[in-house]
């Protein structure tokens, strides 16, 4: 740990492992909600497995952590900018807890980002905003990851229903009953992959912010393990209310639809992590299932709750952004 940590830093510091753990059990649904549902793993199983994958994930590259740490918005020194990124995790934080007690699968990644945007438009206006990186590496993602998660997940289920048409049903789930477990630890592994990084990114600005790190600087080490360590442990604490929503109440899934969803669902957010694209895993899974779903027919997809996983996703950003704003006025009085 370097030297010369404040009591704010150390402050901002906690509540990004906070928001990290609750990451973790908030998205555990993310990456074992169907292999739980078509059992083709174990509660216990699945949940130690997710978590050795996503920490596994979390080391693999920064790109998501520095557009984080620089690419959305301009902070000011010192413990201004300290103060928003605070507020910001107060904001990210607020909102993943009202989504998992209702047990509603929103994103962890676009409630941070949104607190970013809402604290930094308290503190310095939206002119410190990046519109450029916002467009590019927030809204992009935002809209088009959940449209290739319904797009390829339903013509990816549409060629394995194909290929194998002439082999018997309950043969079939037997084999992708097994081959889950591999598209299961796929899965959490892409979800390390992209959502560790955004606690990376965020700590690593409170330190550019506290002067301990230049602008320019690469995420430290102990930033890396800090993050991966802290979202493997949310993992393993597990969040079935919104696992029940994932794996029974969108669609009733088979061994098949499941290992369709959860690869499907893992390439598209490998391929954002390497872009430096922090997308939403919940997004990506959620859209991915309702395209795998719906490849059987419409109505196998229960429209009502997808509805209203849709307007959480629309929510999410500027509700974040509200509570930030608000934890900015408050915390600014305060520290």
């Amino acid at each position: 740990m370097p030297d010369g940590l404040t009591l704010l830093l150390l402050l901002v510091i906690a509540l990004a492992v906070v928001f990290d753990y609750i990451n973790g059990f908030h998205d555990t649904a993310n990456a074992i909600a169907t292999s739980v549902s078509t059992r083709a793993l174990r509660p216990d199983h699945a949940i130690l497995m997710s978590a050795t994958a996503n920490f596994l994930g979390a080391l693999t590259g920064t790109a998501v952590a520095r557009t984080i740490s620089s690419g959305i918005a301009s902070t000011p020194d010192g413990d201004a900018g300290q103060i928003i990124v605070a507020a910001a995790l107060v904001g990210g934080i607020t909102w993943n807890l009202i989504t998992w007690r209702l047990g509603i699968p929103s994103s962890s990644s676009h409630a941070l980002i949104g607190g970013l945007i809402g604290a930094v438009i308290a503190a310095s206006g939206a002119g410190a905003l990046k519109v450029d990186g916002i467009l590019g590496k927030v809204v992009f993602p935002l809209v088009t990851s959940p449209i290739l998660g319904v797009v390829v997940g339903f013509l990816f289920m549409v060629l394995l229903l194909n290929v194998f048409r002439r082999m018997h049903p309950r043969k079939l789930n037997d084999r992708f009953r097994r081959l889950q477990v591999v598209s299961a630890a796929f899965m959490a592994f892409s979800h390390g992959s992209n959502d560790a990084q955004k606690t990376m990114g965020v700590i690593t600005l409170a330190l550019i912010a506290g002067g301990l790190l230049p602008a320019d600087a690469k995420i430290p080490l102990w930033v890396i393990l800090l993050a991966a360590t802290a979202i493997s442990l949310g993992t393993a604490g597990g969040g079935w209310r919104i696992i029940k929503t994932m794996g029974q109440r969108v669609v009733k899934l088979d061994p098949v639809h499941g290992f369709a969803a959860e690869t499907t669902a893992a390439t598209i957010i490998l391929g954002a992590s390497s872009f430096g694209m922090p997308v939403s895993t919940t997004h990506v899974i959620s859209s991915a299932i309702m395209g795998v779903g719906a490849s059987d027919r419409l109505s196998a997809v229960r429209w009502g709750v997808a509805g209203n996983i849709i307007v959480a996703w629309v929510l999410t950003i500027p509700a974040s952004g509200a509570v930030a704003w608000l934890a900015w006025e408050v915390l600014g009085r305060v520290l």
